[in-house]
């Protein structure tokens, strides 16, 4: 058969030959017997040439061996090598394998001689107990078991041949221990006593200041501590720490009680303004601040927070009241303004009967017509004179009119700017999102709607990574500047149905409705590849913010509680699994 060159020849005798010989379709069979028709050699495989450098990259260089390989498949890579290439690395793994298992026979034929052999300080339990702390904590990873167990029979090695132990085995030291006069023990008792001393001093009295007899027992007990040498001071100092644990419990109790009942008489206060208040919609945001903070474990940080947006609120309700006074103030001038002019109107009006009556008697009286023209003059003079007061006393009647009808705009503008300011305490005032209480009413909201439309839900819940060292390196306020750039990234990238809720410190509650929990993945996930293209800027310096998150669906027999729990859980896995992360409950 003759080579064929047109390329729709080929193509068409390929298909022929695919179907002749019932071989698959696939690209790497259509490209075999289209090379076998036009007689030209199979291209080479590209050498992985990326791969594989990844793969010495990725190999630990601690040791020559390791260095000395590292170098070997650096060249091979370079010579597009792979036989090299593999060469090495089998050679390295058998070697390695071939070291390993002879120096594991060796280690474990010196324990057995180190074992039977006696030592001055060390008895078989004494190693037992030795033994078993090295195997119970290394011996998940062989390389740290290997090395610890080396430096183990080292150290009992030295004991054999200078008859003292190490510090690392020292026997313990305390209450009722027999004197020993190893170096270890006499360097470790003053030491523990300094650091039990200042314990007493620095972290307990100093927490005893309402409680100025108990903070004397605990600076005697300190003092004590620092001078006790023999055995038996130490046991009169354990009595006297022990009935001072035993007051501390009591003190600990009397505190909780204490705390107890001033909550108590708080709540009473709060329903009892509730009660109080007629027209309390200015202060029921305040009201659920406080009651909120009575119905959960007292936080210093909640209560700070709070009374910062309380006495904002209260700010600008004082000037809202004030705007309030004035209007209702000008209401009351202009009601008695018209009531007097109503006054004045009924006076004119009663004078101008009276003139009228008058009159009619000088018509009665009247002999011919011309006596009735001076008197039918002054008829029109005060039937003018009362029409041009009526008209005036319309005119501001209209006017006072207007003004109440404006003045009542007023009030109506101010109680509902009052409302709203009160209720702005069911926002966060640091980053602008909802607040814990502004969250519960939208997840409420978000689950009826679902309901009524038959729509999922997603909830995701995430934390800020490594804020505290964030804090602790910039400060906290630029601390509360990442929390805002974070709560602006967030409204920016996701959608407007979206709800963002501080839920409390660096974490954030995001709801995503009429979203499933693949997409709701995805989402989050894009919100953390915005977070990485808008830097946050401290002074001129960039600061990269990440955040783990835990992402959730609600589901029929599930609450607020249970669905941020469960998406708390899988943001505490994206935190183990090493952060700045998305995973899905």
């Amino acid at each position: 058969m003759s080579t064929l060159t047109n390329p729709f020849e080929i193509a068409r005798e390929t298909l022929r030959l695919l179907a002749v010989r019932r071989i698959p379709p696939t690209p790497d069979n259509y490209l075999t017997l289209y090379q076998e028709i036009t007689g030209a050699k199979p291209a080479a495989e590209p050498f992985p040439d990326k791969q594989l450098r990844s793969l010495a990259a990725a190999l630990p260089k601690t040791s020559p061996d390791q260095l000395r390989l590292a170098r070997q498949l650096d060249e091979a890579v370079k010579a597009a090598n792979w036989e090299d290439y593999k060469n090495k690395l089998v050679e390295f793994v058998s070697t390695l394998a071939e070291s390993q298992k002879l120096a594991w026979a060796d280690l474990v034929s010196d324990l057995l001689r180190q074992w039977d052999a006696k030592h001055i300080g060390l008895t078989a339990a004494r190693k037992r107990e030795s033994l078993e702390h090295v195997l119970t904590s290394s011996g998940a990873n062989p390389e740290t078991l290997f090395n610890r167990l080396q430096n183990l029979l080292r150290s009992w090695g030295q004991g054999k041949e200078s008859g003292a132990t190490t510090s690392s085995e020292a026997p313990p030291t305390g209450i009722g221990a027999e004197p020993t006069s190893t170096a270890a023990n006499t360097d470790l008792l003053p030491e523990l006593r300094t650091l039990f001393a200042f314990t007493l001093e620095s972290a307990i009295a100093t927490q005893l200041i309402e409680s100025p007899q108990l903070s004397s027992d605990a600076r005697a007990l300190a003092n004590d501590i620092r001078t006790a040498a023999s055995t038996g001071q130490m046991q009169e100092f354990l009595v006297r720490l022990k009935r001072f644990a035993f007051k501390l419990e009591l003190l600990a109790e009397d505190q909780a009680e204490l705390r107890h009942s001033l909550l108590n008489l708080l709540r009473l206060l709060v329903e009892n303004i509730t009660e109080l208040v007629v027209d309390d919609r200015w202060l029921h945001g305040q009201i659920e601040v406080v009651r909120e903070i009575i119905e959960k474990p007292l936080s210093q940080r909640a209560i700070d927070d709070a009374e910062r947006r309380l006495k904002e609120v209260l700010f600008k309700q004082s000037q809202l009241k004030a705007g309030l006074y004035e209007a209702r103030e000008a209401i009351k001038h202009m009601l008695a303004g018209f009531v007097d002019q109503l006054a004045d109107f009924a006076e004119a009006t009663s004078e101008y009967h009276d003139k009228i009556e008058i009159c009619a008697d000088k018509i009665t009286a009247a002999n011919d017509i011309s006596e009735l023209g001076s008197v039918l003059s002054e008829v029109m003079r005060e039937t003018r004179t009362i029409q041009i007061n009526a008209q005036r006393s319309r005119d501001e009647l209209r006017s006072t009119q207007k003004k109440v009808e404006e003045s009542e705009a007023r009030i109506r503008e101010l109680e509902t700017e009052l409302e709203t300011t009160s209720d702005l305490v069911r926002h966060d005032q640091l980053t602008g999102v909802l607040n814990r209480r502004g969250l519960e009413e939208m997840f409420n909201k978000e689950v009826a709607r679902g309901k009524r439309h038959d729509t999922l839900l997603c909830v995701g819940l995430l934390d800020i990574d490594n804020f505290k060292k964030l804090n602790d390196a910039l400060g906290h306020d630029v601390g509360d500047q990442a929390l805002i750039h974070l709560a602006n990234v967030c409204r920016e990238t996701l959608r407007p149905q979206d709800t963002v809720a501080r839920f409390g410190g660096e974490e954030f509650v995001i709801l995503l409705p009429e979203t499933p929990k693949e997409e709701a993945v995805i989402a989050l996930t894009r919100l953390q590849r915005e977070l990485t293209k808008k830097f946050f800027l401290s002074g001129n310096e960039k600061v990269l913010i990440t955040f783990s998150a835990g992402v959730t669906q609600m589901l029929p027999n599930d609450n607020q509680a249970t669905v941020i729990k469960r998406a708390d859980e899988a943001m505490y896995k994206a935190k183990q699994t090493g952060k700045n992360r998305v995973i899905a409950a």
